[in-house]
């Protein structure tokens, strides 16, 4: 079953096209990737699907609107930004009651979360005092506490120790697993070419290049990895090349 749908998606900032008439799909029980260079349009396609910013065309997540699919998301920002006044746990606390969950069901996801991500010495902590770490951890927690079908991770890893970024991966691999969808943008080449069922390539507001990756390799001819096919795509093998001869002189 498609988990989101994207059709002629365009994300304008007044006068400047972020996202150009973009279309693609997200199945159930895939990771499908989000990958570009800075400014290409990833986090305000993300932004989109999770109904933050208005857009033209037409997202649809299990067959819902972006605004009416709320409960459906659990989306974890690039950029972090939690109620720093909040302790960890208030913060958990305001987040269940805005979506009506289950105190039981919540306490108990909320144990386990908080053991798996180390933070229990933090729970009382003011939020702005913790490292940028500890703050992405309580981001993370934050989306999964209500077992949300679609995950939109934009650049999770970012700041996680190695423990913390493994016990992630596994976290999105039961999710896809047990029928979730996720939407995963990383700069991170080797992690998206382990993770990513499925890539999309996009450059300038455009994705160039759409598939697994074998199918992105067959593409363009290369037997090389993901960063070797990333850059073919984007036309900046050539250019990577002239930087590292200059860098010889």
């Amino acid at each position: 079953m498609v988990a989101v749908s994207v059709e002629g998606l365009t994300v304008r900032y007044e006068k400047t096209i972020a996202v150009n008439g973009i279309s693609f799909k997200v199945n159930e029980g895939e990771i499908y990737g989000l990958l570009g260079p800075n400014g290409a349009g990833k986090t305000s396609t993300i932004k989109a699907i999770a109904g933050l910013i208005p857009y033209e065309g037409s997202i649809r997540i299990f067959g819902k609107q972006p605004q009416e699919a709320k409960n459906l998301i659990g989306y974890v920002p690039e950029e972090i930004m939690l109620f720093e006044s909040l302790t960890p746990l208030e913060f958990f606390e305001f987040i269940a009651s805005i979506r009506k969950l289950d105190a039981d069901d919540v306490n108990k996801k909320l144990e386990n979360l908080v053991s798996a991500f180390a933070i229990r010495d933090y729970l009382n902590t003011p939020i702005a005092a913790l490292s940028m770490g500890t703050k992405k951890k309580v981001a993370v927690i934050a989306a999964l506490l209500h077992n949300p079908k679609l995950l939109i991770l934009d650049e999770p890893l970012n700041g996680l120790d190695a423990k913390t970024s493994r016990i992630l991966k596994e976290i999105m691999a039961i999710h896809v697993k047990e029928g979730g969808a996720i939407i995963f943008s990383t700069h991170i080449m080797e992690i998206a070419e382990k993770l990513c069922n499925r890539i999309a390539v996009i450059n300038e507001g455009r994705i160039l290049a759409e598939g697994s990756i074998n199918e992105l390799k067959e593409m363009v001819l290369s037997d090389g990895d993901l960063e070797d096919v990333f850059l073919k795509i984007t036309g900046q093998e050539e250019e990577v090349r002239e930087i590292l001869n200059a860098l010889k002189l």
